[in-house]
């Protein structure tokens, strides 16, 4: 006897779906689930069974050897139409189950418990169930078992569901930040083109200092618009390893910053190296971007920076070091922290830089440290693995 559909059955299967556990690979925390049920209850066979459009498709099965049957031999599709645990002494004896070709052949099932899988909303989705060769009981504490292991399951849906949500928002997000930074830079940059041509035929000290600082305003925000993009690009992708030479990486940070340092008359020096790497340059860059913006920001003028490398065992450090106003002990440990600034009334941009390093080198596996001394200046590193030779991109 085919079970009936349920009367809210389109609104169920759209649930079902949405939890994207359907046709997923096997998982070892599901199968230790229907291990523990099986020996729980002292079945030859345990299933985490989802009821889907037409079919029975089972997440993880021990003793039966199939990943789904047709949805007309389910016995569970019975189980979903009541609350709690679901029990069949003997299918045999009952008309629901007499006739199915999987109780009179093969693999002749006699016995079915099933604990109803279901929502917080009151959708059921499948069940956890045992089954055996031969007829017989469950005893009281093996359904209670069942039932709490049933919760278990879905307790691993619903995370399942939470983190793939939190994914899709995520990337999103991402897009949309990746999209707002790319839009408005070029605006901006037309504003920047303006301002220049202006600055030129300014003669008027007044109106010159004015067009300056529309500049710088306009290099900050160029700047915190980068980050920004920086910090949408974190959010959707994986690193892309290479083994890359760190020479030609650190001229071309070092050059995105040349407007700033001519600014600020800044002397910037990148001492010379042959070591090789394994990182990703695009997620390298930023973090060695953000410690020369940084150096940058709280040197004084006429200040120095020296980005350079050293061997330390297996790695190689990357280090920027200034001579600006250094941070003081108790700020150390929190620098790296989202929209931390060492000057907070200094309206030095969005005070993300540090916390995009934090948030890429945990990404690549890479360690960043922090030196400094109040009045002398400070040290940025980070750590990277070493190899013997480049294979450029």
């Amino acid at each position: 006897m085919t079970a009936p559909l349920a009367s809210n059955e389109a609104q169920r299967l759209a649930v079902l779906r949405a939890y994207g556990i359907l046709d997923t690979p096997i998982e070892a925390v599901f199968d230790d689930i229907v291990h523990l049920a099986a020996h729980i209850c002292n079945a030859p066979i345990a299933v985490i069974n989802l009821i889907d459009e037409g079919r029975q498709w089972f997440k993880s099965e021990i003793g039966l050897g199939v990943r789904e049957t047709p949805l007309d031999v389910s016995i569970c599709a019975h189980a979903i139409l009541q609350p709690g645990l679901f029990v069949v002494p003997d299918t045999t004896q009952d008309p629901r189950f007499a006739h199915n070709p999987l109780v009179t052949g093969e693999p002749r099932l006699r016995f079915y418990a099933g604990a109803l899988l279901e929502t917080s909303d009151g959708y059921p989705l499948g069940t956890l169930c045992v089954l055996d060769h031969k007829p017989r009981t469950l005893r009281p504490e093996e359904g209670e078992a069942l039932i709490a292991l049933a919760r278990q399951v879905m307790a691993l849906f619903e995370l399942r569901r939470a983190l793939a949500d939190a994914e899709r928002v995520s990337l999103e997000r991402a897009r949309l930040m990746a999209v707002a930074g790319h839009d408005l830079k070029q605006p901006l940059q037309t504003m920047s083109i303006a301002l220049e041509i202006a600055k030129r035929a300014v003669t008027n000290e007044l109106h010159t200092a004015l067009v300056e600082t529309a500049l710088s305003a306009c290099e900050k925000l160029g700047s915190d618009l980068d980050q920004l993009v920086a910090t949408s690009r974190l959010g959707a992708g994986v690193p892309n390893w290479q083994r890359l030479a760190l020479q030609p990486l650190l001229e071309e940070v070092v050059a995105g910053w040349e407007p700033h340092l001519r600014r600020k008359k800044l002397s910037l020096v990148v001492v010379p190296t042959g070591l090789c790497v394994f990182s990703d340059p695009a997620m390298l860059s930023t973090i060695v971007r953000n410690f020369v913006g940084n150096a940058i920001k709280y040197t004084l003028s006429g200040g120095r920076i020296l980005v350079g490398c050293r061997r330390r065992g297996s790695c190689v450090s990357v280090e920027v070091w200034d001579t600006g106003i250094g941070i003081a002990p108790g700020e150390l440990e929190r620098v790296f922290d989202a929209f931390r600034q060492l000057d907070p009334d200094g309206s030095e941009g969005l005070g993300m830089g540090l916390a995009i390093v934090r948030h890429t080198a945990t990404m690549l596996g890479h360690e960043v440290t922090v030196g400094s001394m109040v009045g002398r200046g400070t040290v940025f590193r980070v750590s990277v693995p070493k190899v013997a030779a480049c294979h450029e991109p």
